[in-house]
């Protein structure tokens, strides 16, 4: 039989409540974890690599995937402020907030707080929603399932109940405040996405725009055109990987880091000596004392300075915290600060050409190598969110809250470098689409500004959270940094909002198609939970079903899918009714998702008999952040290992117990050379007579994406004919 495999939703504990053996396929060494206790501790694969001169290495590379859309922000931020007849006076003023802005959000908040909120080396709105559902004992299965928990699990929890904080225990107590978490941490992901969908956009074709200056005759449409090609490019190279792609693009990111800061320089000697008075926050307020809503609604080009600080987190999981402090530290933050200072110094004399605000304050002498240069940077710029967008993509569908794409780890020493071609192709399409659609660099970069600023926000709030729930930040602290990056980016988002109409509801749109997705597919999950949990099937049951003559014992290896852990899968009684048979070796496996990173592997698998001859219960553990690959051979290998094992181990010292061993060993082995199923349940089996249409509606939309448009015929209420219905909930 052709071997294909499914999963099933994740669980919350292990198949049974008794000290199980715990198996290392890999080394087929075993020993024994108590699988009654919340309180297992994790050998998650440390991230760190130890050393000064890796640490500097790693800081290298960082420049050609983390802070590219940062680092190359000064191409489009001027261009993308609505100036009118600026003065000397209003250029300092907007020098003065980028300064600050870098500062504190930049260099405060994203360098200095939250890549110390990183989830097991581990960054991004996921991994914060992750380590708080950890701490809080809340997460993917709601609380209404929590008696599937033992009682020395609720003793446990109850220990560490005084531990807890006030407002951990309110997320715990209400559905309302763990929905409203989740919703937040999905609107997180979605802006994140979007952004890295009009990063690429925007930054290749603001630098493919220099072409216009020294050719006035190159068209817009052909710019447009070439910016369209790079992209495609690009998009090309992901599959190789992100430590090949950022070593190859590590220089340029480092020539432009480099030179522009010379330029700004060289600018500031040559235009404008005193800029830096400019540092001086009394020059912001008189920005908007002079400017009032102008002011503020320049605000929606301004915050673009900031751009790209959110892939400083999301890329965590790529690099580690040291080589990206070091990185930003000592090379982004001061070419920042120089080259805009540069071109703030070059614009006070020059106060009309904004509109090309960075390639008209370059010498003409160097013009084109800094053109080369820039056009260089933009692409590499595009890398940092698309990586970033991969890790949150990986971490949303190991968490169950994105269809299943195909995630392919790229390198073998770094668990979070990830490519994902199907999210690659969508996000190219997009990114050349915004382009040859939304051409106009303004409108691109006002759907930049609502993106950049909501994620910035959205990240405040889940680090206030981390602060107070598991840090324990004394309280006076943590008012001062909610109210400080609170206010702050809340009045760039109000700013940017009213952008909505001039291309700000371009991310809009795209987060609205993924929170769809992503809501049909968590609520299709918990549908088939609840249905699991309600029709389970006991294992006195299954020997009933056994006992009838008309049943027959198949010579094959079958694995049966299921989201629960006391009792079987109800898709059972519908495989046996329809067959009429059942394997010789059944195998019950469940999911069970951990809220770490990585599993060590000594405990991925987890096996036991279940009573009945040639009949087990199997748990696969796993992280976020592991490789969970159920199709090939390697999967059942490890398993039929792991049984081999515990067989072993199980039995007596008597000579008939011996035999009873190698005879079970035996018919594994006979089993898996007979044939290999898996089963899963479908769609079908969880509507009723009065499922109402919006739940249909839902199912449909979760077995399009899960499966394919015939299986969700079944959920509309279509019947279909027994042959097409019989393999609705198994494939062989």
């Amino acid at each position: 039989m052709d071997t294909q495999s499914s999963a099933a939703a994740t669980a919350t504990a292990a198949v049974v409540a008794l000290p199980e053996l715990v198996i290392d396929s890999a080394s087929d060494t075993s020993h024994f974890f108590d699988n009654n206790t919340d309180t297992l501790v994790l050998n998650s694969s440390d991230n760190k690599e130890s050393g000064k001169w890796s640490n500097l290495f790693l800081a290298y590379k960082t420049l050609g995937v983390v802070f590219g859309g940062l680092v190359t922000s000064p191409l489009y931020v001027y261009p993308s402020m609505h100036l009118n007849s600026p003065t000397e006076q209003d250029y300092l003023g907007i020098y003065s907030i980028m300064f600050w802005t870098l500062t504190l959000i930049g260099l405060v908040k994203y360098g200095c707080i939250a890549l110390k909120a990183d989830d097991h080396g581990e960054g991004g709105t996921f991994a914060l929603y992750s380590l708080l559902c950890r701490h809080m004992n809340i997460g993917i299965l709601s609380s209404k399932h929590s008696d599937l928990n033992s009682n020395q699990s609720r003793s446990v929890r109850n220990e560490n109940d005084d531990q807890k904080s006030r407002l951990g225990k309110v997320f715990e107590k209400s559905i309302v405040a763990r929905r409203l978490l989740l919703f937040i941490a999905m609107l997180g992901t979605c802006m994140l996405i979007g952004d890295g969908i009009l990063t690429p956009a925007i930054s290749v074709l603001s630098a493919m725009d220099g072409l216009r200056a020294p050719f006035p005759s190159v068209s817009k449409s052909l710019v447009e055109t070439l910016s369209a090609v790079v992209l495609f490019i690009l998009f090309l190279l992901q599959k190789f990987g992100t430590s090949r792609v950022s070593f190859l693009f590590s220089p340029i990111m480092a020539a432009w880091t480099l030179s522009t800061p010379l330029v700004g320089i060289y600018s500031i000697i040559h235009h404008y000596p005193g800029i830096f008075k400019a540092l001086s926050p009394h020059y912001i307020f008189h920005f908007f004392r002079r400017n009032g809503k102008e002011g503020w609604l320049m605000l929606g080009g301004t915050i673009l300075c900031i751009t790209g600080s959110e892939a400083l987190f999301a890329d965590l999981g790529h690099f580690n915290r040291s080589s990206i402090q070091i990185a930003f530290l000592f090379t982004i933050y001061p070419s920042l600060i120089l080259t805009y200072a540069g071109q703030t110094a070059y614009l006070i004399r020059n106060p009309n050409d904004h509109i090309d605000g960075f390639y008209k304050f370059i010498p003409k002498t160097i013009y084109w190598p800094i053109f080369i240069i820039a056009t260089s940077a933009a692409v590499v710029a595009s890398q940092s969110l698309i990586s970033a967008t991969f890790s949150v993509i990986k971490q949303s569908v190991v968490l169950d809250y994105f269809p299943r794409v195909k995630v392919v780890h790229t390198s073998s020493n770094k668990e979070g470098e990830v490519y994902s071609p199907e999210v690659n192709y969508i996000l190219m399409i997009l990114c050349v689409a915004v382009i040859l659609v939304f051409g106009d660099g303004q409108d691109i970069g006002n759907a930049f500004g609502v993106v950049v600023s909501l994620v910035m926000l959205i990240t405040t709030i889940l680090l206030t959270l981390v602060m107070i729930i598991i840090w324990r930040t004394p309280p006076l602290l943590v008012a001062m940094y909610f109210i400080v990056f609170f206010t702050m980016e809340g009045v760039y988002v109000s700013a940017v909002l009213t952008k909505i109409p001039e291309g700000g509801w371009i991310p809009f749109a795209i987060s609205f198609i993924l929170a769809f997705i992503m809501f049909g597919w968590y609520y299709g999950r918990q549908r088939k939970i609840q249905y699991e949990l309600t029709h389970k099937i006991d294992l006195g049951r299954l020997g009933l079903l056994l006992s009838d003559t008309s049943v027959q014992r198949v010579p094959g290896l079958c694995f049966f899918y299921s989201n629960i852990q006391n009792g079987l899968t109800p898709i059972l009684g519908h495989y046996i009714k329809n067959t009429r048979s059942l394997h010789s070796v059944t195998i019950f496996t469940t999911l069970r998702y951990l809220l770490v990173p990585k599993v060590a592997p000594q405990e991925r698998i987890i096996v036991k008999k279940l009573g009945l001859k040639g009949v087990y219960a199997c748990v696969i553990q796993y992280g976020y952040a592991d490789s969970l690959n159920l199709e090939g051979d390697d999967f059942v290998s490890q398993v039929m290992d792991s049984l081999r094992v515990h067989i072993e181990a199980s039995s007596g010292c008597l000579p008939s117990d011996l035999t009873q061993g190698e005879e079970e060993i035996s018919e594994l082995r006979e089993a898996k050379i007979a044939g290999v199923i898996h089963v899963r349940g479908k769609a079908r089996f969880y509507i009723g007579k009065n499922t109402s249409l919006f739940d249909r509606l839902m199912l449909a939309f979760y077995e399009v994406l899960h499966n394919n448009c015939r299986s969700a015929l079944p959920a509309l209420g279509v019947p279909l004919p027994q042959r097409l219905e019989v393999g609705m909930f198994y494939e062989a």
